[in-house]
């Protein structure tokens, strides 16, 4: 595998990161940016004008990460070569979160042929119920391919999303990305670091990933008792805290998309299902880091020794806004797991796709540090 990474800022322009050059022969670029910097059409021409052959798929986001480096509103492309591996491109579009488990399943009946290793998906941010989503994906595929990925940001504006592969960007589009060949090594890992407070709450209504009551009582007057002052900056000040969630499933994170002040209701990134118990979560500073040097721990033991080539960080903003300027602590705590021979990238996200524990397959996750690793031996 052999990999080119440049970055494109306002004041700059094109600067190449590290000394790894392609020479524009590469398969795939992963392409991360601001809302408005995807919607660029001169920054994706120059991509392709300089990559040809490749795919270039990408998603908008609340803040870019390249190398230890995390920037907002820049474009962040790591173009890869691969000597052994291939890859096959899928996407669909929906108009609405009804129809998150459908495309879920679309993208994975395209997928699913011999050879393939991992899938990663990337998707639209608002649109779309990532539980859905993951469970579309994790049924139709076969059991031993795990999933990673997440869910485009748009900073704290939570306004429009925007996904590509192989096409212009676009709100409603998810697109998934198949890994064949078994000389391909894929590790991942998952951890949040967020401290629970508060009493537990069963879920006494709710519909889907749309939540109206907790103990009985409207789950929105409780939280905005909770938030205080906070209350007046929802949904961004919901980011700062999230819903830790115990189901028979196991323990997840949710975090606030929108709320309704008429309907008095809360809409999260992933199902609130009822009979499940929830409990708000607030910021250890010091944890968030372990998390993320975890979540790299996790995903380099995956590759059996290898030393990986490429890792793809995806960390929640509501992270981001936490550790503020100690944003880059993550990062430094993932290079010194992962080694300096590995090329890091990502974005910080409105959700996280990975497997939940050793369960193969896929689940939503929230405020976590979401590692993806690969060799290629």
């Amino acid at each position: 595998m052999k990999i080119e990474q440049r970055y494109w800022t306002q004041g700059q322009g094109w600067q190449q990161e590290g000394s790894g050059t392609l020479d524009g022969a590469a398969d795939w670029v992963l392409v991360f940016s601001g809302t408005d910097t995807t919607r660029s059409a001169s920054c994706l021409g120059e991509l392709k004008a300089r990559y040809p052959g490749a795919l270039i798929m990408g998603c908008s986001t609340a803040g870019e990460i390249c190398a230890t480096r995390v920037r907002d509103d820049s474009i962040v492309a790591t173009a890869v070569r691969f000597e052994h591996a291939r890859i096959a491109p899928a996407q669909t579009d929906i108009a609405d979160m009804g129809e998150s488990h459908a495309a879920g399943k679309r993208l994975a009946q395209i997928l699913a042929r011999e050879g393939l290793v991992h899938v990663l998906v990337l998707s639209d941010g608002l649109k779309v119920n990532g539980s859905e989503l993951a469970r579309g994906l994790r049924e139709n595929l076969p059991q031993a391919v795990a999933v990673t990925g997440g869910l485009a940001g748009d900073g704290g504006r939570f306004a429009h999303t925007l996904v590509c592969a192989g096409s212009e960007p676009a709100e409603g589009r998810i697109a998934a990305l198949g890994f064949y060949g078994e000389r391909l090594r894929v590790g991942y890992g998952s951890l949040g670091g967020w401290d629970v407070f508060g009493a537990e709450r069963l879920i006494t209504k709710s519909r889907g990933n749309v939540l109206y009551e907790l103990d009985g009582q409207s789950a929105l007057e409780l939280y905005k008792k909770y938030l205080g002052d906070h209350a007046a900056d929802l949904p961004a000040s919901a980011l700062l805290f999230p819903l830790a969630l115990r189901s028979e499933q196991g323990d997840l994170v949710r975090t606030v998309l929108g709320i309704d002040d008429a309907e008095q209701s809360m809409t999260f990134a992933g199902d609130m299902p009822e009979g499940s118990y929830a409990r708000l979560m607030k910021a250890n500073f010091d944890r968030l880091v372990d998390g993320a040097s975890g979540a790299a721990s996790a995903s380099h033991e995956m590759l059996d020794g290898a030393s990986p080539d490429l890792a793809i960080l995806i960390s929640c903003v509501g992270r981001k806004l936490v550790l503020n300027q100690r944003i880059e602590e993550e990062v430094d705590g993932v290079r010194a797991v992962l080694g300096e021979q590995a090329v890091l990238t990502g974005f910080y996200s409105y959700g996280e796709i990975c497997p939940q524990g050793v369960v193969t397959g896929c689940e939503l996750h929230n405020q976590t540090m979401t590692i993806t690793t690969f060799s290629e031996g």
